[in-house]
């Protein structure tokens, strides 16, 4: 952080302070460095096929999205192929969203909620978002699968609001 925001430099200034870190310029080479977790979060489709195979070659077994769609669909699959876990974008990256709608609960009741308040209520959040999509992969056959899951729960959840609203089909 103060390399960033301080200093105004370079992320390879890091190498200054920790010599045995490794650097790589760009972002396509990071996905060749051996890791147990990729967390993809800069920009859509910044992780396809080609580095998702890499990845697993290498051993990471697990894959949380931090961004709009960093991953291409063949990385995806390619994932889900190879039995890594999955942390799909609109489930993983939430909870950016849900601080907000979190802001905005204490800004109508004009409340303060502490750090611990906000983070405890962020964690519930984000353990339900967890265990519909979970609970809605297994309902449908696809049990492990938190892609299919998140956008099964995400659209049960709207055609449940619009029928409770009265719409019908």
């Amino acid at each position: 952080q103060e390399i960033k925001e301080v200093k105004r430099a370079r992320i390879k200034t890091y190498l200054d302070y920790v010599p045995s870190a490794k650097y790589t310029e760009g972002c396509a080479g990071i996905w060749t460095i051996p890791c147990d977790i990729a967390l993809p979060c800069a920009t859509q489709n910044e992780l396809d096929e080609e580095s998702a195979k890499v990845l697993i070659k290498n051993g990471c077994f697990a894959v949380a999205e931090g961004a709009n769609m960093p991953s291409t669909p063949g990385a995806i699959a390619a994932f889900q192929q190879a039995g890594v876990l999955f942390g799909p974008a609109k489930a993983a990256n939430a909870g950016g969203v849900a601080t907000s709608a979190l802001e905005m609960c204490q800004n109508s009741a004009r409340l303060s909620w502490s750090f611990e308040e906000v983070d405890s209520k962020l964690k519930d959040i984000m353990k339900t978002i967890y265990a519909e999509s979970a609970a809605a992969a297994k309902r449908y056959g696809m049990e492990g699968n938190l892609v299919a899951g998140a956008n099964i729960a995400g659209f049960e959840k709207v055609a449940n609001a619009m029928l409770w609203q009265g719409v019908s089909y």
